[in-house]
């Protein structure tokens, strides 16, 4: 069939040659391996970084202390004190040497661990608890229940925790122990948890997701548990494993105002506070547990920082 293309003598129309064109290898997708999700992607962020090994062995170590003490030392950290060895330096067996009352410091150390460990972890159970709780409903359902269950959390937050701490703990003073320090510290201190996460809800709720789930008639609150929820925990996820830290420190600014746990109970915030009035003459009875402590609180503050990045696209991009 003759062409009715007039084509000039001095135009030239050049067309790469079929082979040189490999459209079928521009066109293959890697159909292996599983999809990408945030989790994914946060996890191949996470593993790469030292910051986050070195902060998650650290927390390890702790862990492994506070459940299994006498793995660490066979020192008793009460029975064993001599006040001939009252703020003594290191002896052997007694590394760290001995506090004012004689006891070996690295036993108290050591046995003070699971103390410490445990405030922090209940009081990171109940603030995550009550500020998903608060902030899913509010933000979620909107309304006449977003408007109170704010205002409640505005109440709440208008409240420096460890004020009311401190006054919850003057109150119940001879009913102290890990619980209830744990729920004086933990009742105050999960409006943030709260407003971040129904910050979130607020922006996941209006996706594509959530509207092809309600016109499948799925119910609301199921759609809030199965797909709404998932999708906005990460920030809630930072936000606890710093709260762990802050509860840790927590335990110990109430311990060495005196109004957290009896001096009978082992713990770095009574170490502290006993070895106070000895700065100037046994300086290491208040350093090593304070050591301890900001070890402990940089580690959980150190793991945040590295998952609160990972979990963030915008900063994963920017590094």
């Amino acid at each position: 069939m003759p062409s009715n293309i007039n084509t000039r003598p001095d135009q030239q129309h050049y067309v790469a040659p079929i082979e040189e064109t490999p459209l079928v290898a521009v066109d293959t997708v890697k159909a292996e391996g599983k999809p990408s999700n945030l989790w994914r992607d946060a996890w191949a962020d996470v593993r790469k970084r030292p910051m986050f090994w070195i902060s998650a062995a650290l927390i390890l170590l702790v862990i492994v202390v506070a459940l299994f003490p006498y793995w660490f030392t066979q020192t008793p950290p009460n029975s064993d004190c001599q006040l001939a060895n009252s703020n003594g330096g290191p002896a052997p067996g007694h590394p760290l040497g001995f506090t004012k009352q004689g006891c070996d410091i690295y036993s108290r150390i050591i046995h003070g661990t699971s103390t410490s460990l445990s405030v922090g972890l209940i009081v990171t159970f109940l603030v995550a608890f009550l500020g998903i709780v608060f902030g899913a409903f509010a933000g979620f359902y909107g309304g006449w229940l977003d408007s109170v269950l704010s205002r409640i959390g505005d109440i709440f937050f208008s409240i420096p925790y460890i004020l009311a701490a401190v006054v919850v703990m003057s109150v119940l003073s001879q009913y102290a122990n890990v619980w209830v320090i744990s729920l004086a510290i933990g009742i105050f201190a999960w409006p943030a948890t709260a407003r971040v996460l129904r910050a979130e809800i607020l922006r996941v709720k209006n996706a594509d997701f959530v509207m092809a789930a309600t016109a499948l008639g799925v119910s609301r609150f199921r759609i809030l548990l199965r797909h709404v929820l998932p999708n906005s925990i990460a920030p809630v996820i930072v936000i606890t494993t710093i709260s762990l830290a802050s509860a840790i420190v927590a335990e110990a600014t109430l311990s060495f105002l005196g109004v957290g746990l009896p001096s009978s109970t082992m713990s770095w915030g009574n170490d502290i506070s006993a070895a106070q009035f000895d700065l100037r003459t046994a300086p290491q009875t208040l350093i090593l547990p304070s050591i301890a402590l900001s070890v402990t609180v940089l580690s959980f503050i150190m793991l945040g920082e590295v998952v609160r990045d990972a979990l963030d696209p915008k900063a994963r991009a920017q590094r």
